[in-house]
């Protein structure tokens, strides 16, 4: 089947829908809209000026930058101009930087909205030039500067199905990034069929989650294109909310984290006793949950995603109470986010959905989940091992555990990988438990090891209500979750004990991906050496000078 091309929807809302917004986003508080037409100019312009550069054909592009309009326009610019694009997380380290732009022989970079540009500037090669966006300007050459006097593309260029867009990298919760090559053939797929099933029609989005990572760069930035929608950018992390608020997204996608700090600010203003209360009244129950909705942002959405790590069911039910429902999605950079999702109407909590349209799944026999389609990645850039231990005979070996039921609803169990042996040869899968443990509210985030002691002990990160608690009432709480959660468990799964850790795990300490999943290895690194007497302490719970 012939699929248009991200370029080929463009042209189609140019000519169809030109004077209404496509992009909206806040800059110091003052809301900026571009029309599909004014992106297009935009485009157009800055294609024009790269094409000027006579970069070799092909050339690798980067871009460096939080989500804004201008990362969707150089995007589109790079596909325009005839190049590859090179989307980089915005809080890489200056080493890691620089062995990407190595790596994947970037010629080129786009640079932006950043935090702390002057810690990572040094990860830059002298052969890379660099454009910086207008309102967010380093010291390099600036986009409107550039593209001023440029006449935009006339033409309204096409690629080949077969051209490599795109090389992703990942974002290493296991070692460093590996590039994942995808040709336009694959975000046509994907988007196409994607939207298609949801269905996705003229909607609304809120851009936050990272666009150099697969899910948002297709749900939100491919989303918006193939069924004309608009796309709307958070300004901060503290003016998230307000802006959420603000844009009232029909689509929205939350990871996990997300989830539990929102029902957080939610029960630090009506107390859960006191919103059981509130929700068993018939019509105050329907005027709370219309507040709590537009409050958050979601009253409007109907199309509420989570995905890139477990999400608690207890947490997805608590928020169903509230009228919003949570569909579970599942999916990875090397099949091009295209794989499982929960249909609205048709949600089993605890699995993350059924397969996408023309997306075969099977299981190995070890419980692999295989995912086979026509937008599998073409491999991994400059290394034919990995490609070749990840996709076999046409199929991708996820790395993931899992069970699929009569229906078909996938259910992740673990991650093959992380599995570990304890020291006395029994092998421990940490995810579900750890999904069991996170349940208290107490809780922020969760990693379970064991390698070397007998039994796995859980090493624990408090939330903001956890640090709030008298050491007495915390003890107690943790103590209850592990009287109800170990019973659940196998013989040699049952947590020893629980290690409350001082260092909170976030992006910037590298503790966290870039779209806040545990780095379990980084995390064993530094703690590995007090399993053991940790292990020995006679306290169930044992608050770590760490």
């Amino acid at each position: 089947m012939k699929y248009l091309s991200p370029l080929e929807m463009m042209y189609k809302w140019e000519q169809e829908k030109g004077n209404e917004v496509f992009l909206s986003q806040p800059i110091n508080s003052i809301w900026h809209d571009w029309t599909w037409e004014e992106v297009m100019l935009e485009v157009r312009k800055m294609a024009a000026y790269i094409k000027s550069l006579n970069l070799e054909k092909k050339s690798k592009i980067a871009i460096l930058s939080k989500n804004c309009a201008h990362w969707i326009m150089s995007d589109l610019a790079i596909m325009m101009s005839g190049h590859i694009s090179v989307p980089l997380y915005p809080n890489l380290s200056a080493k890691i930087l620089n062995k990407i732009l190595i790596h994947s022989e970037t010629k080129m970079m786009f640079v932006g909205k950043l935090d702390d540009f002057e810690k990572m500037k040094s990860g830059i090669p002298s052969d890379v030039n660099c454009i910086t966006y207008p309102f967010y300007s380093q010291d390099y050459p600036k986009w409107n500067d550039l593209i001023r006097d440029v006449s935009p593309l006339q033409e309204n260029v096409i690629r080949d199905d077969n051209e490599l867009a795109t090389i992703i990298y990942t974002s290493g919760t296991t070692g460093d990034p590996k590039g994942v090559m995808h040709k336009f053939y694959n975000f046509s797929f994907a988007t196409t069929n994607a939207v298609n099933a949801l269905p996705l029609k003229d909607e609304s989005f809120f851009s936050y989650l990272p666009l150099s990572h697969i899910a948002e760069r297709l749900l939100i930035e491919m989303g918006s294109i193939y069924c004309g929608g608009k796309v709307s950018f958070a300004e901060s992390l503290d003016t998230f909310a307000q802006n959420l608020s603000y844009s009232q997204p029909s689509v929205f996608l939350g990871v996990p984290r997300i989830w539990t700090k929102f029902q957080q600010g939610i029960l630090s203003k009506i107390p859960q006793k006191k919103l059981n209360i509130l929700l068993s009244i018939p019509i105050i129950s329907s005027l709370i949950k219309k507040k709590i909705q537009k409050g958050l942002g979601l009253s409007k959405a109907r199309n509420v995603f989570t995905g890139a790590a477990p999400t608690p069911a207890a947490l997805i039910r608590w928020f169903e109470s509230l009228g919003i429902i949570i569909q579970e999605a599942y999916a990875m950079t090397e099949n091009t986010c295209y794989s499982h999702v929960s249909f609205r109407e048709k949600i089993k909590i605890g699995s993350v959905g059924q397969a996408l349209p023309l997306c075969d799944v099977k299981l190995s026999d070890q419980n692999e989940i295989m995912i086979k389609h026509d937008a599998l990645m073409d491999g991994y850039y400059k290394d034919e091992e990995q490609t070749n231990d990840t996709i076999k005979n046409g199929w991708l070996y996820t790395g993931d555990e899992g069970e699929i039921d009569s229906e078909g609803f996938l259910k992740i169990t673990g991650r093959v990988k992380d599995i570990f042996k304890t020291s006395k040869g029994k092998y421990v899968a940490p995810s579900p438990i750890e999904l069991k443990l996170s349940a208290n509210k107490n809780i922020e985030q969760v990693c379970i090891v064991g390698t070397e002691i007998p039994q796995p002990i859980a090493l624990v990160v408090l939330s903001d209500r956890g640090r709030k608690k008298t050491k007495e009432d915390l003890i107690f709480s943790l103590e209850r979750t592990l009287e109800v959660v170990n019973p659940k468990l196998e013989k040699h799964e049952k947590i020893h004990n629980i290690i409350i850790v001082k260092e909170e795990w976030t992006i910037e300490n590298n503790l966290l991906t870039p779209t806040m999943k545990i780095k379990r290895n980084a995390i064993e690194k530094i703690y590995r050496i007090n399993y053991q007497e940790w292990y020995d302490s006679s306290k169930r719970i044992v608050f770590s000078s760490k």
